[in-house]
């Protein structure tokens, strides 16, 4: 297998570990990562998501738990790529998650999170 997929795999499998772990999580953020969460709200830069994270897991949002289903990777260059993913909600919602991921100084990381919700009629 591609040892790039692998690694964005491993990334993709490590933010839903990390889910509940704010410096594990932001760790693979990249500094000025945009992130969209799945009502909408907008947090820029990995000291925001940190911020907002940390607030969030003192609320009953640390019982919310999720599973990322990795659908298809996609090189935009050699050290950018797309992540198409499903987030799966233990309510049983879904959502529609994309990442973005740059590779620097060798390590993959999130430079955009954007999470759907995925509306079924």
């Amino acid at each position: 297998m591609n040892p790039e997929i692998e690694a964005i795999e491993q990334i993709v499998r490590d933010a839903e570990r990390l889910q509940g772990d704010v410096a594990g999580f932001t760790g693979l953020l990249t500094e000025e990562v945009s992130l969209v969460n799945f009502t909408g709200i907008r947090l820029h830069g990995r000291d925001q998501v940190e911020k907002v994270m940390t607030e969030a897991l003192r609320t009953p949002l640390k019982d919310v738990t999720t599973t990322n289903e990795l659908l298809r990777v996609t090189f935009l260059r050699p050290d950018v790529a797309v992540a198409d993913l499903l987030k799966h909600v233990h309510d049983g919602r879904t959502g529609a998650l994309t990442f973005v991921l740059v590779k620097d100084a060798g390590t993959w990381r999130i430079a955009l999170a954007q999470t759907t919700p995925v509306v079924t009629p």
